[in-house]
């Protein structure tokens, strides 16, 4: 029998309230919208000590200009100033995403992982970036997860992609063996020990930020059908499933599902979504081999609220599961759930690990994680 598939709920009077950096994102984009909205919930801010990386002077051009009655004020909050140089600051257009604001973007990223490292935060909420902006600034990165990846001098890494079902209140967890690459590329990138290594952070994963230490995962096939035993393509028959058999002997206390056709994976994950979860026995994570196939059933079901979670780095990353949105930037329109869902996983997983550190320090074993 495994564990049940729900977030363990953490007392937070119990511990020190999580220290969080959230980073503004592309400032030309909804991030300062939904960032000032968020904010504006009171049990989000009682549950956490949140420090705005970014620019005040522009979260105050956004409060300003929209209905402050549904944004907390810059004022009252803690911003942490990047310093800009004044042709980037001069050339932030909202609604319109240039070299200028992925410069920007980049530089509250960099700096909020310099304090993170340091020790000043716990964790870092990032805001929406736009990485075509950011190529424009001169940054080639695929994304934010690689650039945290590199600073925190990490090979090991991963996105987990994280939602609570508003209907049933069962949690999706999803990870991507691969990322942001070309469709073409899939096939030649995947490989029985890339595979090994993502199924290893996603085990670390279930056990040291939601307490699993024991459960199911579900695993997808490349192919249709999964190859259909070869007739549509032969990467199960040649490697998946022998090293499938192989995790399986490695990893007793949990049951590795797959490969399962994708076009039926998610049968049950869309049931236990919208439905009952204990009668559709769900599996506890889901590990999809290319960024849509496990990212178009993610944002169907959870469009508005999954959380991107960057999982392998030495502190706590979260993210709303949506981009810079341009063309409704400054209209006052932006949905704040998916940012809201991210600072309170980030507050959740944080006070997991530090309950975790504090039952080692009890025991006498050393955790990774620092406070």
């Amino acid at each position: 029998m495994y564990q049940s598939n729900q977030v363990k709920t953490v007392n937070l009077s119990k511990v020190n309230r999580p220290r969080l950096a959230l980073t503004l994102g592309d400032p030309a984009g909804i991030g300062p919208e939904v960032i000032l909205k968020a904010l504006a919930d009171s049990p989000i801010s009682q549950n956490c000590n949140v420090t705005v990386v970014g620019s005040r002077g522009l979260l105050m051009e956004v409060y300003e200009k929209l209905d402050s009655t549904v944004l907390a004020n810059p004022d009252q909050l803690k911003v942490m100033d990047v310093p800009l140089d004044s042709e980037v600051a001069n050339n932030i257009i909202i609604g319109n995403g240039n070299a200028a604001s992925g410069a920007a973007s980049f530089a509250y990223m960099e700096y909020a992982i310099a304090c993170t490292l340091s020790g000043k935060f716990d964790g870092i909420v990032t805001g929406p970036i736009a990485k075509s902006a950011w190529k424009l600034a001169g940054y080639n990165y695929p994304g934010q997860t690689e650039l945290l990846a590199e600073k925190s001098g990490v090979d090991r890494f991963g996105m987990l992609f994280v939602a609570r079902s508003p209907y049933t209140d069962w949690t999706l967890r999803t990870l991507l063996a691969t990322t942001h690459i070309p469709l073409c590329q899939v096939a030649d990138t995947l490989t029985p020990e890339l595979l090994t290594r993502k199924l290893d952070l996603l085990v670390e994963c279930l056990a040291a930020d939601f307490g699993l230490k024991n459960g199911r995962i579900a695993i997808a096939g490349l192919n249709p059908h999964s190859g259909e035993q070869g007739q549509l393509g032969t990467e199960e028959q040649d490697w998946l499933i022998p090293w499938l058999e192989q995790e399986r002997q490695k990893r007793p206390n949990f049951q590795l599902d797959g490969p399962i056709p994708p076009d039926t994976m998610w049968v049950k994950p869309g049931q236990a979504w919208y439905g009952n979860s204990a009668l559709q026995n769900p599996a506890d994570a889901y590990l999809a081999l290319y960024h849509d196939q496990g990212l178009i059933p993610v944002k169907l079901m959870a469009f508005d609220r999954a959380v991107n979670t960057s999982i392998g780095l030495p502190f706590v990353r979260t993210s709303p599961d949506h981009g810079t949105a341009f063309d409704i930037a400054g209209q006052g329109i932006a949905d704040a759930t998916s940012m809201k869902a991210a600072i309170e996983l980030a507050t959740e997983l944080v006070c997991q690990r530090l309950r975790v550190g504090s039952k080692h320090q009890a025991t006498g074993s050393h955790s990774s994680y620092t406070d």
